[in-house]
């Protein structure tokens, strides 16, 4: 009998070994080069295009499945195969990635290269309707815009008053002709924008801190990599390294590591954004709370989060919290508002403050991650909150 029992506990350990290998599941790398005609503008869209395959290898099949798009556009001067990284990393992880490889020259035109990004975005998903092409019934009808430096504000441009993009998210993104800036209010889906502290070919404060506040997303992050510099969101490319060795010739990072920052958080939004897994964007928010690696600001459905300073933190106990909260509010946010978010930004609860020691009762909320806010006028205080349910 003690012999049976054990093999059954040996069995079941081997299914769930098995079942998470299945759920695990990473794909090699198949690649092919094609070219996209736009017929509307004469214009012939040459394009390096990186998908799951079963295989590694050139023009070889596509693994079964439906995967996200992802089309990418590079840095100026800088070829495609400058992005390796991404590829490399979002590819096993079920993405598909494309390149383009127009406007690569010294006299780049950014509305013409953002056309070839919003075109590759429609014509990819006509491709899985498309029975002669790799790609036919393997293309999830979800598309996300990304971009380096140029390839960054281009991708503003591509996605302004743009229905076919799910997310923009973009790294070290610069200023364009036409510009992005303006684009960015018509820019109204989830976006994740990089910026990099010590960038000082696209300094945040003149580029992304901008590009940032002026999009209109109702949900919107910038992380700044803590000594992150503009060139290392991407492999080494000469003439990107010889530019930024003249006016910063010595990170205080390695290329890995800031690259190795940009994925962590990166393939966590992809997740949620193009693949529709709403615990990542928990995750998501825990990460950017917990990490001692960035600094960030957010905007999320009518709610502004900054990096958290333990000084503007409240006083909360306990915490985890059960049933009770017990908030040890600051005098002067007497007669404030007390708010409390979910990591959705969504408003649950919200009452006037008018004790120093106030409780709230939190016994119904379910389990998980919330925010607490005492606001009066321009002065807040937050801090965040793990709900747990007590089991008798």
């Amino acid at each position: 009998m003690k012999k049976f029992i054990l093999a059954k506990i040996y069995l079941v350990v081997i299914l769930i070994i098995c079942s998470s290998n299945i759920f695990a599941q990473t794909y090699n790398i198949g690649h092919i080069s094609t070219d996209f005609y736009d017929n509307a503008r004469n214009r012939n869209i040459a394009t390096e295009i990186y998908y799951p395959s079963d295989t590694n290898g050139d023009n070889v099949p596509i693994s079964m499945g439906n995967f996200p798009i992802i089309v990418f556009g590079h840095g100026f001067l800088m070829s495609w195969d400058s992005y390796d990284n991404f590829w490399n990393s979002l590819v096993p992880e079920g993405y598909i990635l494309c390149f383009p490889t127009t406007e690569m020259g010294f006299a780049p035109n950014h509305q013409f290269f953002a056309e070839d990004l919003s075109f590759i975005t429609t014509k990819m998903q006509m491709e899985s309707q498309n029975s002669s092409s790799i790609f036919y019934n393997s293309v999830l009808p979800k598309t996300g815009i990304l971009g380096h430096s140029m390839g960054g504000g281009a991708s503003f441009l591509a996605a302004e008053n743009n229905p076919n993009i799910n997310t923009l998210v973009n790294f070290a993104a610069t200023e364009t002709n036409p510009s992005a800036i303006l684009a960015a209010s018509n820019v109204t889906i989830p976006s994740l924008i990089f910026s990099g502290e010590d960038d000082c070919v696209a300094p945040p404060v003149n580029h992304q801190n901008i590009l940032f506040d002026s999009l209109n997303s109702n949900c919107k992050t910038q992380i700044n990599i803590i000594s992150g510099g503009h060139c290392y969101f991407a492999n080494e490319n000469v003439l990107c390294s010889f530019g930024e060795s003249s006016c910063n010739p010595n990170l205080n990072i390695s290329r890995a590591e800031q690259q190795g920052v940009t994925n962590d958080f990166l393939k966590i939004w992809l997740n949620f954004s193009l693949k529709s897994d709403m615990s990542s964007f928990t995750i998501f928010n825990d990460s950017l709370q917990s990490s001692n690696r960035i600094t960030y600001s957010q905007y999320c459905n009518g709610t502004s989060i900054v990096s958290q300073n333990k000084v503007d933190e409240i006083n909360i106990y306990p915490n985890p919290v059960t049933e009770i909260l017990n908030i040890d509010v600051p005098l002067e946010f007497i007669n404030g508002n007390l708010v409390l978010l979910n990591m959705f930004g969504q408003e649950l609860l919200k009452e006037i403050i008018t004790n120093k020691l106030t409780k709230i009762n939190l016994s119904n909320f379910e389990s998980g991650s919330y925010f607490i806010f005492l606001k009066k006028e321009a002065v807040v205080k937050k801090n965040k909150i793990i709900k747990v349910v007590h089991y008798r």
